[in-house]
């Protein structure tokens, strides 16, 4: 099992740091061919138009397609957008991966960064989280499930097998969420050995 991390842009270092420690092969991913030689793909913080206008369209062509075939994906902040099927005040989406809609900075600007501790669902009730210009979840759409809430506001959310979550697990040292979504790879992987 190979994970990937989207190398356009974003906290890429952080999230192979925390792949690392729990044992796992990893590929920067950087050009559309290397999606072929991953088992799931992990897409980072950072400016979510920025990472789709590098990727360009032949690359956000083949990560629906992807989704469209149960692909495992998580996205962290600005990816959490990148796989959203709506974004609030914007006419379409990128990948559209998972069914919600996600409010772009909801939780402020960058001055108002915090870290908080949250609960989880089948991972933890005191897991770390870091909130930097983080996008909050307005609408689930059926069959996503939330996992985590922050002030009222959907922060963590599952569908199928793809991951999404407002904050960045990847700059704390709590390997839980990256091993929660290991375990969805791992499903997956068996799933498609049967």
């Amino acid at each position: 099992m190979r994970i990937g991390v989207l190398g356009l842009q974003g906290a890429v270092r952080e999230h192979l740091r925390s792949l690392s420690r729990i044992g796992v092969d990893t590929l920067v991913v950087k050009r559309v061919e290397e999606l072929s030689e991953i088992s799931a793909l992990i897409l980072p913080g950072g400016e979510s138009t920025a990472i789709s206008l590098i990727g360009g369209e032949a690359f956000l062509e083949r990560l629906r397609n992807l989704a469209k075939s149960g692909f495992p994906f998580f996205g962290t902040c600005a990816g959490m957008i990148l796989l959203a099927r709506g974004v609030d005040e914007q006419e379409g989406s990128y990948v559209g991966a998972i069914d919600i809609t996600v409010a772009r900075n909801a939780s402020g600007r960058q001055v108002h960064s915090f870290e908080t501790v949250i609960a989880a669902e089948g991972i933890g009730d005191d897991i770390p989280a870091v909130f930097i210009r983080a996008p909050y979840i307005t609408r689930l759409g059926q069959g996503v499930s939330a996992l985590a809430q922050y002030d009222g506001h959907v922060v963590m959310a599952r569908q199928g097998n793809v991951l999404v979550s407002s904050f960045h697990p990847e700059l704390t040292d709590d390997l839980r969420i990256h091993e929660y979504f290991l375990n969805i790879v791992e499903k997956r992987n068996q799933e498609d050995l049967k």
